[in-house]
């Protein structure tokens, strides 16, 4: 089975003043660039999306897809778009990533490839909720992606709220691994803790 996988970085990135965040720097690397070295040897092919002007990405040299549906969406739509992106290839399963999570496991596909489910999400250990999801991390069935479609044009915006209704299923991994940078605050304790 090949494998193909989406960055998400399509976010209006407000609490860190509307800067594409992938392009924060940490450490000698930017975040978007820490994404892509863990991510590709995981993978056949990797697609970016992003809204605006693609371009902006030219550096990174990867097809870059923008949300197919209005005003920013969130994360489903980037989703969608990269399962939009994944069945024009002749990929069957999407697996999707942050942009704003430089530390993601190495072994985040062959994981959660291991699972059969149509929607397969990481999720991290919490002792009072036993699992928190991870959702933006996931293993996409692409022949979902008309049902996904229907669902963002009727206001879906949540990603557990679709991925609930479609037996979906979660595998655990460690909580730091998915500290993602949303501030300033989040940045600078990443370059204490990740770099």
């Amino acid at each position: 089975m090949s494998k193909c996988a989406v960055i998400l970085a399509g976010g209006q990135a407000n609490r860190m003043g509307g800067v594409d965040k992938g392009r924060l720097m940490l450490g000698d690397q930017s975040l978007i660039q820490r994404v892509i070295g863990r991510i590709t040897p995981q993978v056949d092919a990797v697609v970016l999306n992003a809204n605006g002007d693609p371009g902006r990405f030219d550096d990174l040299g990867l097809p870059v897809v923008a949300d197919s549906i209005p005003d920013y969406a969130g994360p489903l739509a980037g989703i969608l778009a990269g399962m939009d992106w994944a069945a024009e290839q002749g990929h069957d399963w999407l697996f999707s990533v942050a942009a704003d999570t430089p530390s993601f496991p190495l072994d985040l596909v062959e994981r959660l490839s291991g699972v059969d489910a149509p929607a397969v999400l990481a999720a991290t250990p919490d002792p009072e909720r036993g699992r928190i999801p991870q959702p933006t991390f996931g293993r996409w069935d692409v022949s979902l992606r008309n049902d996904l479609r229907a669902a963002l044009n009727d206001g879906v915006r949540k990603i557990r709220q679709w991925t609930l209704a479609h037996g979906e299923s979660l595998v655990m991994f460690d909580e730091v691994d998915f500290f993602n940078i949303n501030t300033p605050e989040d940045l600078a304790w990443a370059e204490q803790h990740l770099t």
